[in-house]
């Protein structure tokens, strides 16, 4: 039995520190390369999502995550234009972390503005999902 051409599976991380404050990497490369992004890559064969979230967010900003949380995932077809990829896309909670530019990454920024940026893929989308989901965690802990 042939094995079905499916879309490519990568991973992006919302890495938010204890201000609020998202990490975006300045992409080295095309796709978008110049533009802000939020870190992340393809998943190695034998890898879980999780353990490549990890390991992209480390080989791009030097920044080591913990638990992760769900985002969702993001399938659109047209969103990459190398090909069709499938992203798993997680929450990274940091306290603070320096960050430094590494592997796929020209620079990284810590930002609290980002909505007026022209960011890479969908990952307006992305954040506006995941500022969602903050806001509800900050809405559930403050009743607490």
């Amino acid at each position: 039995m042939a094995k079905p051409t499916t879309p490519l599976l990568t991973v992006d991380c919302v890495v938010v520190d204890e201000d609020g404050k998202i990490l975006l990497i300045r992409r080295r490369n095309p796709p978008f390369a110049g533009l802000l992004a939020l870190p992340g890559g393809f998943v190695d064969k034998g890898e879980t999502v999780e353990a490549a979230c990890r390991r992209e967010v480390q080989e791009e900003t030097g920044v080591e995550l913990g638990r992760l949380q769900l985002v969702g995932v993001y399938s659109r077809p047209d969103r990459d234009p190398r090909g069709h990829t499938c992203s798993v896309v997680f929450i990274g909670r940091v306290r603070r972390a320096k960050a430094h530019a590494g592997d796929d990454a020209a620079s990284v920024e810590w930002r609290h503005r980002w909505k007026k940026e022209e960011l890479a893929f969908d990952h307006h989308r992305v954040l506006a999902d995941a500022r969602l989901m903050l806001a509800d965690a900050n809405t559930k802990a403050r009743a607490r």
